[in-house]
């Protein structure tokens, strides 16, 4: 999907760069223009701002660089392998009954996903700092003034939630210890768990970091256990002894496309829970200031995770149909994983131990969720589009970013506990998508409108173009189709489009966002903003956005 040459050092210009291409610590891409030393001292006067070609330079945080080669690739497929892996199966064979059309959507999202991965390569080697597509919009849509910051800010904050794996993590412990199904005891669970994940990375910044490591390792080595599990049944066909339980057969596969659901609605969302499966993969994109060698880890990273990734899903889909009955999956649904391992293993192992280690699985997921959305959270303040920026954007008390871990917190809780439990898993996934194709057609347009207005930037990664016009052309695909009522719909439950409008409300109500504080109260207020850079004690430079009067 993509190409990769020339050096890894992204620049506008070898004219243009300073020797040694210095590092800068800065807020937002309108940086200023002053030498770096007197970056470091803290200028005694305002830097002139305006200069958005240095956002093409890299950018250390205050905390260092602290995520080595190992570190990065765990970051992005520990995302990857969450619920994702262990729960989106279910998900998607109950939307669209058959299991050739299952894996036919798995197969159509891993080509979709390869084409966002390579947009979102292309532009973090360009522009290899934090913030993933805040960076990225801001630097190809700079008019209208902040609108790109604003909509980035209202949805990072609105649904950068880390609930999915929550409510994972809690329904599989409740399936290991048989324990009743209530909302109450579930949504509890899974709010101590986003609690102590956050307290932990606000306290202990770097233990976070070797948790979140450690649990990653484990999870790749379940999902691999898993699929030696699956070839051992289909070569051994082993039988259970307790006649509680059905013998382990390997499943037939005649009837592959039988009760197939092709609604344009239904492929629709089911390719949104597969676009979730493999968000990890730009997850480095986020925390690119604290990356060791930051544009050739990306590369390298972000490809060998999409090939594992690639590689594990195929064949996690392959051993769950193999082994559990169409109609188990149905029922079960997200627990397609304890169902797995219940009819191989048996009651006690099967339910036991190894669910338990899926839920520590989700678990592992929701540290690192939290640990990048926290460090977007904190460039959204850094750039002073946040209430309190100063707090938000500070690393103190404990040099790490607590104001961006509470910002991710808040909504994280609440959307785990509002909706009914019956359907927060599905709708979760869809409410963060939809939104979030609107970003990916954003991204996409501005990487061809950017090769033809700005050849000059340096690319040390090329994606495909014809990968990047599929992507776009079916992102306005993916927009559409949830507006075709189902061919199915469930009785009972939520309105099918009840996601893509909430993702549309979220949308406008950042552009009404826009409007009323950077349009309409500057011109009843008579006043501009403007935007002053400042110095926090810490040594984490920020953007105020002040109010200054216009002069008649």
């Amino acid at each position: 999907m993509a190409t990769s040459h020339g050096e890894d050092t992204p620049l506008l210009r070898a004219a243009d760069t300073p020797d040694g291409a210095s590092i800068r610590s800065s807020s937002s891409l309108l940086k200023p223009s002053a030498a770096d030393d007197e970056i470091e001292d803290g200028p005694s006067t305002p830097p002139e701002f305006g200069n958005i070609e240095d956002s093409v330079l890299p950018e250390e945080s205050v905390l260092g660089r602290n995520i080595d080669w190992k570190s990065a690739y765990i970051i992005a497929i520990s995302r990857v392998i969450g619920s994702g892996i262990f729960a989106v199966p279910g998900v998607i064979l109950t939307s669209v009954g058959s299991i050739g059309l299952s894996l036919s959507v798995w197969i159509l999202g891993a080509v979709v996903v390869a084409c966002g991965l390579a947009v979102s390569l292309e532009y973090g080697c360009m522009l290899p700092r934090s913030g993933g597509d805040k960076v990225y919009l801001e630097f190809t849509y700079p008019r209208p003034r902040f609108f790109a910051s604003t909509m980035i800010a209202v949805q990072a904050v609105l649904l950068g939630f880390t609930a999915s794996n929550c409510v994972i993590f809690s329904q599989y412990v409740h399936f290991v210890f048989d324990a009743e199904a209530r909302d109450a005891s579930k949504k509890a669970l899974a709010v101590a768990l986003i609690t102590v994940v956050t307290i932990i990375h606000s306290v202990w910044y770097k233990a976070g970091i070797r948790i979140q490591n450690f649990l990653g390792w484990i999870k790749v080595g379940l999902v691999v256990f898993m699929v030696f599990a699956a070839l051992y049944v289909v070569i051994f066909r082993p039988e259970q002894e307790d006649s509680e339980h059905k013998p382990v057969g390997v499943q037939s596969w005649e009837g592959l496309w039988e009760g197939s659901d092709w609604n344009l609605g239904t492929l629709a969302t089911s390719l949104f829970k597969v676009f979730y499966s493999y968000a990890g993969l730009s997850n480095l994109n986020n925390v690119m200031n604290e990356v060791k060698d930051p544009v050739r880890t990306l590369k390298s990273v972000s490809l060998t995770a999409l090939v594992t990734a690639c590689f594990l899903y195929l064949l996690a889909n392959l051993a769950y149909f193999a082994v559990v009955p169409i109609d188990e999956i149905k029922q079960g649904g997200q627990l397609i994983a304890a169902l797995f391992f219940e009819r191989v293993f048996g009651p006690n192992v099967g339910k036991r131990f190894l669910p338990l280690a899926v839920a520590l699985s989700a678990a592992g997921n929701v540290m690192v969720v939290t640990f990048s959305v926290a460090r977007l959270n904190q460039e959204i303040a850094r750039a002073g589009f946040m209430p309190f920026s100063r707090y938000l954007s500070s690393s103190k008390p404990f040099n790490a970013p607590m104001g961006g871990l509470i910002v991710h917190y808040i909504p994280s809780v609440l959307v785990i506990v509002l909706p009914p439990s019956s359907e927060v898993y599905s709708f979760i996934l869809e409410v963060e998508a939809y939104p979030g194709q609107v970003f990916a057609l954003a991204t996409s347009i501005g990487l061809i409108w950017l090769r033809y207005k700005r050849p000059d930037l340096k690319r040390p990664f090329k994606a495909w173009l014809p990968a990047v016009i599929f992507r776009t052309i079916l992102c306005f695909s993916l927009l559409a189709a949830p507006f075709f009522p189902p061919t199915h719909p469930k009785p009972g439950g939520l309105f099918y489009a009840t996601y893509a409008i909430v993702g549309v409300g979220v949308l406008l109500f950042g552009v009404i966002y826009w409007l009323v504080w950077t349009v309409l109260l500057p011109r009843f207020g008579q006043y501009r903003l403007e935007e002053k850079q400042e110095v926090l004690d810490d040594g984490t430079v920020i953007t105020v956005l002040a109010r200054v009067p216009k002069v008649e």
